[in-house]
């Protein structure tokens, strides 16, 4: 008598992984971003190194020909409703996007949702590191580059005086922790799933880029050095092994991006 058995595939196809404990996981998510916010106002004062410094990338990155900032904002400033989208886009994209990001890896990705995480946390932690060294004053507060504060000029701002501006640290503007949490979210979204048109997941990074230069908020070098970051982390931290579980099977779908991710996977 013959015993049915089942395909082989299904004899050794791996389990999916375990997601790691829900409220462990709130707790450390939180703490990652409670981290952010609080460090970057430790970093707080060297207000006139931060200007010195300022200058110092303007300099450098005119020296090495990067493309003018200013370029950037001029296309923006085109019209009223660009710009005010894009001051839109830098001041509610950035947390969100990621936390939806980490909430859909967490649900639908458990393995990649660790990797992920962990990535994000050594990135944070190490950025900001710079501010005590390196303080920069962002570029539209330094005079004599042509830039405006599209923010303040046009809304909505995140930002007040600041020096009476106690939430945030303005002169922690290196590196571009809203293009380095992009480009994670990103990359992530494209190793965790299987749609040949998960590579428009690029689309939020490159926007985010666009933005943060265009608004005046972050100079080019910031983005460069966030990159780097970032790089060395992934370098450190590898993302699982790719299967049918980690990576969802055919008929598991991620289906139309929300809107501030901007893009499209499975």
């Amino acid at each position: 008598m013959n015993a049915r058995t089942e395909p082989a595939e299904a004899e050794t196809e791996p389990e999916s992984p375990a997601r790691p404990p829900l409220i462990r996981e709130f707790l450390l998510v939180a703490g990652l971003f409670l981290v952010y916010k609080l460090g970057r106002r430790l970093a707080t004062g060297h207000t006139l190194e931060a200007f010195r410094n300022a200058r110092d990338v303007w300099r450098l990155e005119r020296a090495v020909d990067l493309p003018h900032e200013t370029a950037v904002q001029s296309a923006l400033l085109h019209g009223d409703t660009l710009v005010h989208l894009a001051n839109t886009y830098y001041a509610t994209v950035h947390f969100p996007a990621t936390l939806a990001f980490l909430v859909w890896l967490y649900l639908r990705r458990p393995a990649h949702y660790v990797w992920a995480r962990r990535v994000l946390a050594v990135v944070t932690t190490a950025a900001l590191v710079l501010p005590f060294t390196f303080p920069l004053a962002p570029p539209r507060m330094l005079t004599g580059t042509g830039l405006v504060d599209t923010a303040r000029i046009y809304g909505p701002s995140v930002y007040g005086p600041p020096s009476s501006d106690h939430l945030s640290n303005q002169f922690a503007a290196m590196p571009s922790l809203h293009f380095g949490w992009a480009l994670m979210v990103a990359i992530g979204l494209i190793a965790a799933t299987r749609s040949r048109w998960r590579g428009l997941w690029l689309l939020h990074p490159l926007i985010t880029l666009l933005v943060i230069v265009g608004t005046a908020n972050h100079y080019w070098l910031d983005a460069i050095v966030a990159t780097a970051m970032l790089g060395l982390a992934l370098a450190v931290i590898h993302p699982p092994r790719r299967t049918a579980t980690t990576a969802g099977r055919g008929a598991d779908r991620l289906g139309a991006p929300e809107p501030a991710l901007a893009g499209a996977a499975r």
